[in-house]
């Protein structure tokens, strides 16, 4: 395996190099040292090593930097960091930007070989794996997105290809939840069974459970035939169950006791019936907020909460609008039999600072009404709803104008303890700015918010991110 690898050492310690060199040419590998980052990066102009062995801590541009240069023009090419015991905490956040192993200082030549032989190894399997993201956002329909956000999903939806885990989705409506149970579907080992969906918000609460469970005849009013229920249906197959927050307590009770055992009765039923169903469950409510005011019960939650995949807002997913909306656009104009429609250049600036609040559905529903409506083939100004110019990102309203306006909305809905809902959210987004702000830098992060360190790992494992 190791002949004609190109191994690159990055070390300011000459003593290392030279050991790792002679034990890494002995066992036939092509061998490039380095003093430091800088000296790494001006080669990468030139050639591109199988592997990069570097010390973590250098004079100038130190393995850190050489981390993210790599992750952002090179990520085929797998990084072996090295650093000694007392740098656990840079070690850790090594490893979250992208470091494939780590060898301990002082450290063992045969031990360095062998993780440089297995990174080598498994770098195969890479392009593979993204390969198969491009598979899973053609093949799951109309999941399309190049942005950083979608590109994790397509990578979480590969990664649970050979799992039969719970899954549950969480995002806000309109982000393409029963797209991606399916796309989960598809690459998973039950793809040659069934997929039965349930939307439970749909169902009224005196029919849901003759829904998921079935009923005998004549086991109430109405019940004129035996009838089979969506856990039945969906016997060796997939269970999808869409907004799960609005199922009532009774009813969670009864799936916590199918979940546990595997067994249920039909309504009016005495005989168990034995099935085996992977779930896939979705939300667009805040589910520990429920749990914690007594509308959710824990133990489902922790049940379904198995694998968890947050599903990204539109207006997060900037890179992707124009994309969707390009699709959008010559899949209506192909159903309408007419030529292709396309933004004018002041459209497609203003969808790209719009809010979405109904995520990639408003966008899809906005785009099949131009086909329709609008004269020309390129939709100009003029076409555009005045209630949606109004959604504009920007200086015509302040974020605290907006957090006004949602207050206002829940408000009106009737919701109360609101302030227990929005804190999450504010903390979150704070968090989720400043890791950006730093490339997933904590101790950066936690200065640039006024914490410690430690706070900023509590809320975020608080706070699920």
């Amino acid at each position: 395996m190791a002949k004609n690898k190109k191994i690159w050492i990055a070390d300011d310690d000459e003593s290392i190099r030279f050991v790792l060199e002679s034990g890494l040419s002995e066992a036939g590998f092509n061998v490039s040292t380095f003093e430091d980052g800088n000296e790494v990066v001006n080669k990468l102009d030139i050639e591109s090593p199988h592997l990069l062995l570097t010390d973590l801590k250098m004079p100038g541009r130190d393995g850190m930097d050489l981390l993210e240069t790599f992750r952002n023009d090179h990520q085929k090419i797998p990084i072996i960091i090295m650093t000694a015991h007392s740098d656990l905490d840079t070690t850790v956040e090594a490893f979250e930007a992208g470091a494939w192993d780590y060898i301990a200082k002082p450290f063992d030549l045969n031990t360095a070989i062998e993780k440089i032989n297995k990174a080598i190894s498994e770098k195969k399997n890479v392009q593979k794996k993204l390969s198969e993201k491009e598979e899973i956002s053609l093949r799951a329909g109309k999941i399309l997105g190049k942005s950083p956000a979608m590109q994790d999903l397509f990578n979480s939806i590969g990664k649970l290809s050979h799992s039969d885990s719970t899954v549950l989705l969480v995002g806000e409506s309109g982000t393409g939840k029963e797209l991606v149970s399916q796309a989960i579907f598809e690459h998973s080992d039950r793809s040659n069974k069934k997929l039965i969906s349930l939307n439970v918000a749909d169902i009224p609460v005196e029919l849901l459970e003759s829904e998921l469970f079935g009923h005998e005849k004549g086991a109430f009013k109405g019940a004129g035939d035996q009838r089979i229920g969506r856990f039945e249906q969906a016997d060796k197959g997939t269970l999808f169950l869409d907004e799960v927050g609005d199922m009532p307590l009774e009813t969670q009770t009864r799936i916590i006791r199918v979940l546990s055992s595997g067994e249920f009765y039909r309504i009016g039923g005495n005989s168990p019936i034995k099935v085996d169903v992977r779930i896939i469950a979705a939300t667009n409510q805040n589910l520990e907020e429920k749990v914690k005011n007594g509308s959710f019960r824990e133990d489902l939650y922790h049940r379904l909460n198995v694998i968890k995949i947050n599903l990204p807002p539109l207006r997060d997913r900037k890179e992707d609008i124009l994309l969707l909306t390009s699709y959008f656009l010559k899949k209506f104009s192909e159903e309408a039999k007419i030529k292709v429609k396309v933004l004018s250049k002041e459209v497609e600036e203003l969808f790209e600072n719009l809010i979405w609040p109904g995520n990639v559905l408003q966008l899809q529903n906005v785009c099949q009404s131009l086909t329709l409506l609008s004269s020309g083939q390129e939709i100009s100004m003029s076409d555009i709803p005045k209630d949606l110019s109004l959604q504009r990102k920007g200086p015509e309203m302040s974020w605290s104008d907006m957090l006004e306006s949602w207050a206002s909305k829940k408000l009106l809905k009737g919701d109360d303890h609101i302030l227990n809902s929005a804190t999450p959210i504010f903390e979150g987004t704070m968090i989720k700015a400043a890791l950006k702000a730093t490339k997933g830098k904590k101790s950066e992060a936690a200065k640039l918010l006024g914490w410690g360190r430690n706070t900023l790992a509590r809320k975020i494992t608080e706070l699920d991110l």
